[in-house]
C-alpha cells in the first residue's frame, strides 16, 4: 500500500470532515506537525475537537485553527501561551476539558493500548475529581480516567520510510509516539524520508503498522515559544 503523499493537503484529501476528534503531536512549538496543521485549516472543517498537550501560540501551532474558529474543544494540559485561547475560553466560544500534563499523556497511551480507564491519585480532592468515579486501593484514594481514542492523529517526525516507520528526534519524542498508537488513522509529516529497510528496526519509535500515510516535510521552520538569552557582557 503506497503511503507517501506528495504534500499534506493530499494526505488529508477526504479525511478530515466536521466534529472530528484530532489528536496533534507536539509540545509547545516543538514537533508540531505545521503543514498538517495548515492543511487541516485550509480544508475548512468545523467543530473539531483537538487532544495536544497545549494550543500553540497566537498565529503558530494550533492557534492558526482558533483563528478561523474550526476548534469547538480542546482536551489539555498547557494552554498558558495563546491569548486568542483565553479570549475564546472565556467568552464561551471555546469548551476546554484540562488535565495535569501526566495525566493527559496517560490518557493517550491508553487508548493507544486498547484501555478505557485507569486510576489515578493525580487530581484527588481537587476540581479536577469532580464528577469523576474514586476508589480506594490500598487505603490511598484514586480517581477513574478514561483512555482518550480519536479520529485521526496528526504526527511529525524527525525521520521516517516509505513504510512509515517513524523515529522522533529529543524534545519531539514527546506526545508524538503515544499519538500515533491512539487513532484510527495517524498521518506523519516527516523531515527526511529515508526508503523502507534504512531504518534499524532498533531504532524505531513507532512502528509503521500504526502509520496509513506520510508527507515528506524537508527543513521545517523550528519555531521558539520563549527565547531565552543571557545579557551580553561589557568588557
Amino acid at each position: 500500500m503506497k503511503k507517501v503523499y506528495p504534500d499534506a493537503a493530499a494526505a488529508l484529501a477526504g479525511i478530515v470532515k466536521d466534529g472530528m476528534t484530532i489528536m496533534a503531536g507536539g509540545f509547545g512549538l516543538c514537533g508540531i506537525p505545521d503543514k498538517l496543521i495548515e492543511a487541516i485549516r485550509d480544508s475548512g472543517a468545523k467543530n473539531l475537537t483537538f487532544i495536544s498537550n497545549n494550543a500553540g501560540v497566537d498565529g503558530a501551532g494550533l492557534g492558526i485553527l482558533l483563528e478561523t474558529k474550526q476548534i469547538k474543544k480542546m482536551i489539555s494540559s498547557y494552554v498558558g501561551e495563546n491569548k486568542l485561547f483565553a479570549e475564546q475560553y472565556l467568552s464561551g466560544q471555546l469548551e476546554l476539558e484540562f488535565n495535569p500534563q501526566g495525566t493527559l499523556a496517560e490518557r493517550i497511551r491508553a487508548g493507544g493500548a486498547g484501555i478505557p480507564a485507569f486510576f489515578t491519585k493525580t487530581g484527588v480532592g481537587t476540581l479536577i475529581a469532580e464528577g469523576k468515579e474514586e476508589r480506594e486501593f490500598d487505603g490511598e484514594r484514586y480517581i477513574m480516567e478514561r483512555g482518550l481514542f480519536a479520529d485521526i492523529s496528526i504526527v511529525h517526525a524527525w525521520k521516517g520510510d516509505t513504510e512509515g516507520n517513524l523515529v522522533y528526534r529529543k524534545t519531539a519524542r514527546n506526545f508524538n509516539p503515544m499519538m500515533a498508537s491512539a487513532s484510527r488513522m495517524t498521518i506523519a509529516q516527516v523531515e527526511h524520508l529515508v526508503p523502507a529497510g534504512e531504518i534499524d528496526p532498533d531504532h524505531m519509535h513507532t512502528p509503521g503498522i500504526f502509520v496509513k500515510r506520510i508527507v515528506h516535510v524537508a527543513n521545517p521552520v523550528k519555531r521558539i515559544e520563549q527565547r531565552t538569552v543571557r545579557k551580553r557582557e561589557t568588557v
